[in-house]
């Protein structure tokens, strides 16, 4: 019985002995993402990023926070994530510091099970033809080719051969504009610790298929046919398994580079319903190509113009496309500025009241803050880093409300005739409400709300009662046609919208 009863102990002893927790995959994060126009003179240095390092980076992702259900699933790595608002060719120098930065701390976090590789897709840098290509190139060698690689892009981002072969498990948004970011990158980690924590790991099969397809995010929201219904294919496509995440790029038109065409990836266990859930997507795409259109009526400045000084709702809105700087302009260009204060409807201040969203010029910002509201002033603002179009503009009002502001640079407006101009210090994109409101101006009850943005953001939206694009010059110019394109591969939609129908193949990376 004593003996029976000892090897009953000694053999609980031994299986305690022998349970282990469960080791926590090691997952680290990093990437670099900017939507870079190779068609405008500006250039993207150091301070135009944003840098997020270790800790802090987590901030920004809510499912990695702590009541999220996420984060306690892995041990997490945080490298670094530098973000920049849209804008010219990456500086080469800018580049390799950031990504040597990065490779450091990756570095320091080995050995790793997964890593998130969290970028825009767009990005131009001076020397280099494929940036994300390069950088994850870079990574893998650092890291190694076993640790299992997720990525989640902007879906004007752009999958060359390079990055798909790279990156085990990619996505994208599904929604443009993006209301579905962060649920697409909650999407790509969780896919990574699910592969992970089943001990499956990388994909069996990833396919890849190009489609010549180069078209705006003007003509591709998902809030309209036939894009809505493009995407909207997918979910129907996946299982988790088979098929774990299908994706379509529609890539981004103002950089010059082959790897510029629209592109259509699935990935999963089975070879077969990866390659016809690409194929169909791919198909489906490229059979609708050409009833994709401009998403609100479009036309050159002048017949914008003329629509909204008939109207009789307020606002009427105006999308100043060509220097968005949320798409790539440089922010500066004074041309449609420049036709406006010509305009003989706004010379008098009791005529139709326009808000022009904006011009960013830190001199002339400075002389405004010295002068004070109310104050008159005289200067020149815009047009320093692109004046092909118009030079700086003459500005001659009154001062109507200064904006003091640390971190993104002090704002002030004036008043020329009906028109209120905004100008800023540093680049910035008006797509609030309260960016208006806090500078005593109310695009609701204002005849003429002019901005410089394609495609309007969810508020601007809601907030718009009359709406029309305006096909204006800029390093992000809406009409295709007059780009000046030498390195894109052709033929390609709708450049050259007689070519033969292409062999839309996968190919296994």
């Amino acid at each position: 019985m004593k003996r029976t009863l000892l090897i009953v102990t000694l053999a609980a002893v031994l299986a305690a002995c022998t349970q282990t927790t469960p080791v926590q995959p090691r997952i680290a994060i990093a990437g670099i993402a900017i939507e870079s126009s190779t068609f405008s003179p500006a250039v993207s240095l150091m301070h135009d990023f944003r840098i997020r390092e270790t800790d802090s980076l987590l901030s920004d992702y809510p499912f990695l926070h702590p009541d999220s259900g996420v984060v306690d699933r892995a041990v997490w790595l945080p490298a670094l994530k530098a973000r920049a608002m849209p804008g010219g060719i990456v500086k080469r120098e800018v580049y390799e510091e950031l990504t040597a930065r990065i490779l450091e701390m990756l570095k320091a976090s080995l050995p790793l099970d997964g890593f998130f590789f969290d970028i825009h897709g767009a990005m131009s840098v001076e020397g280099l033809s494929d940036p994300e290509g390069d950088l994850i190139g870079r990574i893998r060698k650092v890291i190694g080719p076993d640790v299992l690689v997720s990525s989640c892009m902007d879906l004007h981002g752009s999958v060359s051969h390079r990055l798909a072969k790279n990156v085990d498990m990619i996505t994208c948004y599904r929604m443009a504009p993006h209301d579905d970011a962060m649920n697409s990158r909650r999407r790509a980690v969780v896919n990574l610790l699910e592969r992970l924590e089943s001990g499956k790991g990388k994909p069996a099969y990833k396919a890849w298929i190009k489609v010549p397809v180069l078209l705006p995010g003007e003509k591709t929201s998902t809030r309209v046919e036939p894009a809505k219904s493009l995407y909207a294919l997918i979910p129907r496509l996946i299982d988790g398994e088979k098929v774990i995440d299908a994706s379509i790029w529609m890539s981004y038109p103002w950089a010059d580079e082959p790897r510029n065409h629209a592109v259509v990836m699935a990935y999963g266990d089975d070879k077969k319903a990866v390659a016809a859930a690409a194929g169909k997507l791919a198909e489906q795409f490229w059979s609708v190509r050409r009833e994709f259109a401009f998403v609100a009526p479009t036309d050159y400045l002048d017949a914008c113009l003329a629509d909204a000084l008939a109207s009789e709702v307020k606002p009427y809105v105006i999308s100043d496309m060509g220097d968005n700087p949320t798409a790539g302009g440089a922010g500066d260009v004074t041309w449609t500025l420049t036709e406006l204060l010509k305009r003989p409807e706004f010379k008098h201040p009791d005529g139709k009241s326009l808000i022009y969203a904006s011009i960013p010029d830190a001199d002339f910002v400075s002389r405004a803050v010295a002068t004070g509201v109310n104050g008159i002033i005289d200067a020149e603002a815009g047009a320093r880093v692109d004046s092909r179009y118009a030079p700086p503009v003459r500005l001659n009002g009154r001062i109507t409300a200064i904006y003091k502001d640390d971190r993104d640079g002090d704002v002030v407006v004036v008043k020329i005739g009906s028109i209120s101009v905004i100008v800023t210090q540093k680049r910035k994109a008006y797509h609030y409400e309260h960016y208006f409101t806090q500078l005593g101006l109310h695009p609701r009850e204002t005849d003429i709300l002019v901005v410089k943005i394609g495609y309007l953001v969810p508020e601007l939206y809601e907030l718009q009662k009359g709406w029309m694009m305006a096909l204006t010059p800029g390093g992000v110019d809406q009409d295709l046609m007059r780009i000046p394109y030498k390195n894109i591969i052709r033929p390609i939609f709708p450049l050259d919208a007689d070519m033969e129908d292409p062999e839309l193949k996968a190919e296994w990376m």
